[in-house]
């Protein structure tokens, strides 16, 4: 076991190393929490912070303290692993943050009925490659992590939250202490890779999702932009699409979308949440 923010964590083998996962809470329904790019365990748990039963939170791979394979960084591999980790704790629900999101959704192009409800928060590709001013910041972001300049990678982080939320202190520690889990791990790998990837080869699967899915999309978030999420919504068959205004997902709206993801994951079966 390892620890994670003073909570002890467990490792899960796989064919190609070990996955570093939390579980929180207790009983049913389970539902697994996956994290973007450069995320962790700690940045994802706030959104299962109104989520009834139990709670199974995870590291990708070169995150956290999961093994860093060889083998290449693409979307089916990140799909692999949640898979692996949803499988061993018999998760029936699952959420996924932006790169995390991505990962859902290619597994959910190969089995669309896995999961009773999904959520997919600040979707960021689906399955048109990446061609903006954010990607080209993601690829300097793993250049200085691989110089180890924790001031710059802060600096890059803090550009990427809302202009009015830049001078608070907890968002500048937040991003210090993000940087500083980004230059002593192997994510600058997956900062030069990941970016350019898609989520899936064709977003018509989304189509054969028949379950109740979230999707939460904001404002001027030149990285996670919400026509893509806009997109999902509208081929997604039972899709319920919430576009929030700028100021944060976790920071000015982080009460509203810990409600708006609680009572949806906490409903029983699929009854719709209209």
């Amino acid at each position: 076991m390892t620890a994670t923010a003073h909570t002890l964590t467990s490792l899960l083998p796989t064919r190609e190393g070990a996955l570093e996962y939390l579980l929180t809470g207790s009983g049913s329904p389970t539902t697994v929490f996956a994290h973007g790019l450069a995320g962790s365990i700690d940045t994802t748990r706030p959104f299962g912070g109104a989520v009834a039963g139990t709670r199974a939170f995870f590291h990708f791979r070169g995150h956290g303290a999961s093994s860093s394979p060889e083998s290449p960084w693409t979307y089916a591999a990140l799909a692999g692993e949640l898979r692996a980790v949803a499988d061993h704790v018999g998760a029936t629900r699952a959420l996924g943050v932006s790169m995390g999101a991505g990962a859902l959704c290619h597994w959910l192009a190969q089995q669309p009925d896995r999961f009773e409800r999904v959520v997919l928060v600040i979707p960021a590709v689906l399955d048109t490659p990446r061609r903006d001013a954010a990607l080209d910041r993601l690829l300097r972001m793993g250049e200085l992590a691989d110089e180890r300049d924790v001031d710059g990678v802060t600096d890059l982080l803090l550009q990427e939250q809302p202009a009015a939320e830049r001078e608070r202190a907890a968002v500048i520690g937040w991003c210090r202490a993000q940087a500083e889990t980004i230059v002593r791990t192997d994510v600058s790998r997956a900062l030069r890779t990941i970016p350019h990837e898609v989520a899936m080869s064709s977003r018509e699967a989304l189509r054969r999702v028949d379950v109740p899915v979230l999707l939460i999309a904001q404002e001027e978030d030149p990285a996670h932009p919400v026509w893509v999420a806009e997109q999902a919504a509208g081929l997604l068959p039972r899709a319920e699409l919430a576009v929030l205004p700028p100021g944060g997902i976790l920071w000015r709206h982080r009460a509203q979308v810990r409600r708006m993801i609680g009572e949806f994951l906490s409903l029983r079966g699929d009854t719709c949440t209209d």
